[in-house]
């Protein structure tokens, strides 16, 4: 690590150390992170290209793609250069910043993943209606109202995060800034931010996933009681991959979130980090294209073409 006196600088230890063990997993950390903003990009291009894809049900999955492509960019390639480079130092501005996105991607995703459970719930109860239910126009307002939710809460943390004073030690034990990383090292009271901190990631994590679980509780009621078996199967294929985004996305963000940091240590709070930074970004568009005739035929349809143009 460079010796420089940065005073107001912060100090970000990392995720690995400089052996050849951990350089091998820094390589993997990087391939999968690379995958992960490959398989995102195709899933917009593909969403966007294909005309049988203009729904709103895929335009959510591209949002949900761009958040992941986002959310990797703002972790990934700061803790790429630490790494490489040795300068581990982050100005307050900079982590501020890295905190606002990372929290007004996270809890945009909270609200998207939300949104994305009523649009199932109205193709599966109310298809007939689904037209004016889940209009363009609606589909959009939810959106942005996913966006600007998250963005406020980001904006909320960042700003009371970096009122502190941090009088100690500015060495963060973690790859990237994280708020409740970065309250450890305040010296002054922090225990009513905390709380409030606390009852805000209860609210962006707690109120989305009762509502998925409203419309799946519903949605499940209603696949039970249809006739035809094939209309089943489709409706349990695309909640299932719904579910299983919801399930990765929130198993990790409530252990990191919502756990007493008295029993988890640094280390583990960090591995879990990557999971729903990195590793979970670069599952859900495979668990979506796998799951989904639709995304299939589209991506078939799109290398055929691409072998059509090579070959002329």
């Amino acid at each position: 690590m460079e010796n420089r006196n940065h005073t107001s600088d912060f100090i970000l230890l990392g995720l690995f150390n400089h052996t050849r063990a951990h350089f091998f997993l820094f390589v993997m950390m990087l391939t999968i992170a690379f995958i992960s903003l490959l398989v995102n990009a195709l899933m917009i291009l593909l969403i966007h290209w294909d005309h049988r894809l203009h729904k709103p049900m895929y335009f959510l999955l591209s949002q949900l793609s761009l958040m992941d492509m986002m959310l990797v960019y703002t972790v990934v390639p700061k803790m790429a250069a630490d790494y490489l480079t040795g300068k581990m130092f982050i100005s307050p501005v900079g982590c501020g910043f890295q905190i606002f996105l990372f929290l007004t991607l996270g809890g945009g995703e909270c609200f998207l993943l939300a949104v994305m459970s009523y649009d199932r719930y109205v193709a599966v109860c109310h298809p007939l209606r689904y037209p004016i239910l889940m209009s363009w126009k609606v589909c959009l307002r939810m959106i942005w109202g996913s966006w600007i939710l998250g963005a406020a809460d980001g904006l909320m943390q960042a700003a009371a995060t970096l009122s502190f004073p941090y009088c100690k030690s500015h060495e963060i034990d973690h790859y990237f800034c994280e708020a409740p990383m970065l309250l450890h090292l305040a010296c002054a009271d922090t225990s009513v931010f905390e709380y409030a901190m606390y009852v805000c990631c209860v609210l962006m994590l707690l109120v989305p996933i009762s509502l998925i679980l409203i419309s799946y509780s519903l949605i499940l009621a209603a696949v039970l009681n249809m006739q035809s078996t094939e209309v089943r199967k489709k409706a349990f294929a695309t909640c299932s991959s719904h579910l299983a985004v919801v399930g990765l996305f929130y198993g990790a963000s409530t252990f990191i979130y919502m756990s007493s940091k008295s029993y988890t240590s640094a280390n583990y709070d960090k591995i879990v980090s990557t999971f729903y930074t990195i590793f979970t970004p670069a599952l859900n568009p495979l668990i979506y294209s796998l799951r989904n005739n639709d995304v299939k035929g589209a991506l078939t349809k799109c290398m055929g073409q691409c072998v059509a143009l090579n070959h002329n």
